[in-house]
């Protein structure tokens, strides 16, 4: 993208060279900002144009710039750029909010921004998919996909569609999207926010920059969500803060097999909303929904195996987001999920997966949170201390019998075993496949 009228002739530092940052700095070098910037990392410096100055922007003077640009990995809770920014009394951005700033030179289009603690990938894949089968021009972008400052922009009458964490709504001033979404609040990044109400407020500053004439959407699961909502409708016409739980989808979900589970239920809800306030009709979305084929590591069915069901639901990083991939398995009759759980914990409860405890017929528990869920489950079924993933996968398959499901949803980080939640779940898909040929179900 390009938007010559938006920066040609202003000053921009940019902190952190990772993909946002490196399209942005693309992006300003093409629209003719004059760029400053800088990475940590010597060999994300070295990528940088001819033309973009190095410096470190809590070290250079940055009294006359426009706006420094830092990457959503930046902790504005203990970054000294804050206090830097502050002193030269320039504006701390995200790369959203530099597509905020270029809108008007875009063709008309329309912006859905998607967030929430659980569910978001999901349900912006969901949109961008419905979009797309209803012959929509559609693209992804923000924290799911490619930077959105590093796509092509849309043809007349395309739509956006980010999905926004807090840390990119943190930097994002301008941006009143057509459609807003908020599936959920649950306490996460607690180490970046004063407190869960710092972080919930960060969620809620999505509406907050939205123009009160456009389409809003909620949850209804938590009641942080119902008071954003709530909120919203004080200052909106009637019809355009819309609460969605699914209940009306819940005969049809069974045709849907990559949007199990009750949370998929509030994305299905959520996603159509969504595009009903764009136009669409049912006899667009409906067919959508059965030929979705959802994302890695959020309820991927990995494969059957001698009646047997493996889920890789390693997306699964808090209890919260645990607790609906066990709702999605009930006893039928008797209890059916292995549960292979654990790694990094983000707590000392497993309190919102509790009510689910009867649907486990057995839990196998990995990584450091290892004892701790071990001690919390034994009361409630059979506990297995695996330790390690691999093990852990051995030891269900042995147990389980047809009908049951294996399901990692650990419920905590990836980091103590592994880099990130993606190569956990892609672990899990290896080891399945390897041991399911060698190990009979039940044996």
């Amino acid at each position: 993208m390009k938007a010559l009228g938006a920066f040609a002739g202003k000053r921009y530092a940019v902190l952190g060279l990772a993909r946002s940052g490196r399209a942005a700095v693309h992006m300003l070098v093409d629209s003719g900002a004059q760029v400053t910037a800088w990475d940590s990392r010597e060999e994300q410096r070295s990528t940088l144009p001819d033309d973009v100055a190095i410096g470190d922007p809590t070290a250079i003077d940055l009294t006359g710039f426009d706006g420094v640009v830092v990457s959503p990995g930046v902790p504005l809770n203990r970054h000294p750029i804050v206090d830097a920014a502050k002193r030269a009394s320039v504006p701390l951005i995200g790369d959203i909010e530099l597509f905020a700033q270029m809108r008007d030179e875009l063709p008309p289009h329309r912006v859905v921004g998607i967030t929430g603690t659980n569910g978001k990938s999901t349900t912006t894949a969901l949109i961008h998919h419905i979009l797309r089968e209803a012959g929509v021009p559609s693209l992804i972008g923000g924290n799911f996909g490619n930077p959105i400052l590093g796509e092509q922009q849309l043809a007349p009458d395309g739509v956006y569609v980010l999905e926004l964490s807090s840390y990119q709504i943190d930097i994002t001033q301008t941006l009143s999207c057509d459609v807003a979404v908020l599936l959920n609040i649950t306490p996460d990044h607690l180490d970046r926010y004063a407190g869960f109400e710092g972080y919930a407020a960060a969620k809620a500053r999505l509406f907050e920059v939205q123009a009160p004439d456009r389409h809003a959407v909620f949850g209804t699961g938590d009641p942080q969500t119902r008071a954003v909502s709530q909120r919203e409708k004080a200052r909106r016409a009637p019809g355009l803060v819309h609460d969605v739980d699914g209940a009306e989808l819940a005969d049809r979900q069974g045709d849907w097999p990559s949007l199990q589970g009750p949370h998929n239920l509030q994305n299905v809800a959520a996603a159509v909303a969504t595009v009903e306030a764009i136009g669409l009709t049912s006899d667009q979305w409906l067919p959508a929904l059965t030929s979705f084929r959802g994302l890695p590591h959020r309820m991927e069915r990995v494969t059957d195996h001698g009646g047997v069901t493996f889920i890789n639901d390693s997306k699964a990083t808090n209890p919260a987001s645990a607790a609906p991939a066990l709702a999605a398995f009930p006893p039928d009759p008797d209890p059916r999920i292995h549960w292979i759980c654990g790694g990094l914990p983000k707590g000392d409860t497993l309190e919102e997966c509790e009510q689910y405890f009867d649907y486990v017929k057995a839990a196998y528990t990995i990584g450091d949170a290892g004892a701790l869920f071990a001690d919390l489950l034994a009361p409630h079924t059979r506990v297995t201390r695996s330790e390690m993933l691999g093990d852990a996968v051995r030891e269900a398959i042995s147990a389980g019998e047809p009908g049951d499901v294996v399901l990692l949803a650990p419920a905590c980080a990836s980091f103590d075993q592994f880099r990130d939640y993606e190569a956990r779940g892609d672990a899990f898909r290896q080891i399945v496949e390897a041991l399911v040929g060698d190990m009979e179900i039940g044996a």
